[in-house]
């Protein structure tokens, strides 16, 4: 039976701010020096399992062009990928359900992987074995999670109670007592010190028939919705590369639910349950990264127990860790602080309150303040735009456009723009007028008129754009045409 793993590519990331943001969340971070991103690393270990041909990711509709560059860039031509693209974040129960409506739409049945986007596994060899573990029980019939086996006592973490150590399913598992709550710190220490609980990774593993049945059963309002929508959907067969638009009226009344709570946790208590649900310990060197306190902890610490990413200066400064990697930061007599510096925002926060930046971030939206949803460089389906230098009635952006790639036919009601050629050729329609812009050359946009800036040459177009009017702000776009499918602003 064919294996699809399903990569799930969301969340806020808000215990990561300043560098996870809305539009940049937590999946696109690069934490270690490979210069991979934690959702580079979970499509490679999917893609390195045994006789994996497809990769279903499951992401935002607005993540959708930067997800793409994100395996693009990895250039593995053997699989075939397959985007299931939400118009809205209705929880874990409802993506899945959404890739196993696909799946049994498309194969009639599978085992399917289900695998975070935003989690750090170490070693592979571990993973792989687990994985196929994991497949043996699932194609007996079983819904298969995925238990770590403790560190420490830990809070941060819902567990995986498994009642007797005499109960192992063969070789590969054991069944599920219950699944329970984050614990409190007196509670976990217990938890870890039984040897009966693992912590819960979020992955999965079942026949998608199975799992479909229980959805049924344990969720039907989600599973019903979710067929609904799928049967109104967007469906676009391009090469190896399908592209599944959710539809948006029908998606977001599916019920909000994580999948643990729909289907997992009532599944493991359920006498007459359809299905056995099974936990496979693990040891792969796993992290959530579920804080800066667990990021900062992945780095080897100097002889005064520091940890530094980047750029940093001390003296006399114990037990801090600093992430700058681009300024230089100095600490003089400081301890226990983490310093995250980004070109926009920087915190300081007490490592013992690593788990509250959320509280940051909250206020931030609640603000609609644009540090919680875009860094200063924002990626776009054709490129990227900086911005340098912002005031009162002007704006200005370094814009990069990549080879072939075109922006809207577009129009502005209140800002005026100037384009200056940094390098490359662009090609402009500027009103009723096209004409080619070389290296040093520039021109004007007036509000009002539609414009359009195209890269025709082989090199990246760069060039510098100073806005100026009364309201700056990107919201105000209308666009006429649009190579990409954007009918509004994403």
């Amino acid at each position: 039976m064919q294996l699809i793993p399903t990569i799930l590519c969301g969340g806020a990331g808000s215990r990561l701010w300043p560098v996870s943001r809305e539009m940049h969340p937590k999946p696109f971070i690069r934490i270690v020096n490979d210069g991979q991103s934690l959702l580079q690393k979970a499509y490679l270990r999917a893609c390195g399992l045994h006789a994996v041909k497809e990769v279903i990711t499951v992401t935002n509709e607005a993540l959708f062009f930067k997800t793409e560059d994100e395996y693009n860039s990895l250039n593995i031509q053997a699989i075939a990928n397959t985007y299931i693209l939400e118009p809205c974040s209705r929880n874990t129960a409802a993506a899945i359900a959404a890739s196993v409506v696909h799946v049994l739409n498309s194969h009639q049945d599978a085992i399917m992987l289900i695998l975070t986007a935003d989690h750090l596994i170490q070693n592979i060899e571990a993973f792989k074995q687990a994985t196929q573990q994991a497949i043996k029980l699932a194609e007996l019939g079983n819904l298969v999670t995925f238990g770590i086996k403790p560190k420490r006592a830990d809070t941060a973490f819902g567990y995986i109670h498994v009642a007797s150590l005499d109960n192992k399913y063969g070789e590969c598992g054991y069944i599920v007592s219950e699944f329970v709550e984050k614990p409190d710190a007196k509670t976990a220490e217990k938890y870890f010190k039984s040897g009966e609980y693992l912590w819960n990774s979020g992955m999965f593993c079942f026949k998608a028939e199975e799992v479909y049945n229980s959805m049924q059963k344990y969720c039907p309002d989600i599973i019903d919705m979710v067929n609904r929508t799928y049967a109104a959907s967007l469906k676009e067969q391009k090469n190896k590369k399908l592209i599944i638009k959710l539809d948006g009226d029908a998606f977001e009344a599916v019920p909000e639910d994580s999948f643990d709570y729909a289907v997992m946790e009532p599944a493991s208590i359920d006498e007459d349950a359809l299905s056995k649900v099974m936990v496979v310990p693990c040891d792969m060197a796993w992290s959530d990264i579920g804080s800066w306190q667990t990021l900062g902890e992945l780095i080897e610490p100097d002889e005064n127990n520091n940890r530094i990413h980047g750029n940093a200066l001390m003296h006399a400064t114990t037990n801090c860790y600093i992430h700058s990697p681009n300024r230089l930061v100095g600490t003089v007599g400081v301890k226990d602080l983490m310093v995250i510096d980004t070109p926009d925002a920087i915190l300081i926060a007490a490592k013992n309150c690593a788990q509250e930046v959320k509280h940051l971030y909250t206020d931030l939206k609640n603000k609609n303040h644009e540090a919680y949803k875009v860094h200063r460089t924002v990626h776009r389906p054709w490129g990227t735009y900086t911005i340098l230098e912002e005031a009162e009635r002007f704006k200005i952006k370094r814009i990069e456009v990549n080879p072939g790639a075109s922006l809207s036919l577009q129009m502005h009601h209140h800002r005026s723009e100037h384009w200056i050629v940094v390098s490359g050729i662009a090609e402009v329609i500027n009103g009723d007028k096209k004409y080619l812009l070389n290296t040093n050359e520039s021109t004007y946009i007036p509000a009002g008129n539609q414009h359009r800036l195209e890269n025709p040459g082989l090199v990246k177009l760069v060039m510098i754009e100073v806005q100026s009017g009364e309201y700056l702000g990107e919201d105000d776009i209308v666009r006429f045409e649009d190579q990409y499918g954007r009918v509004a602003l994403v």
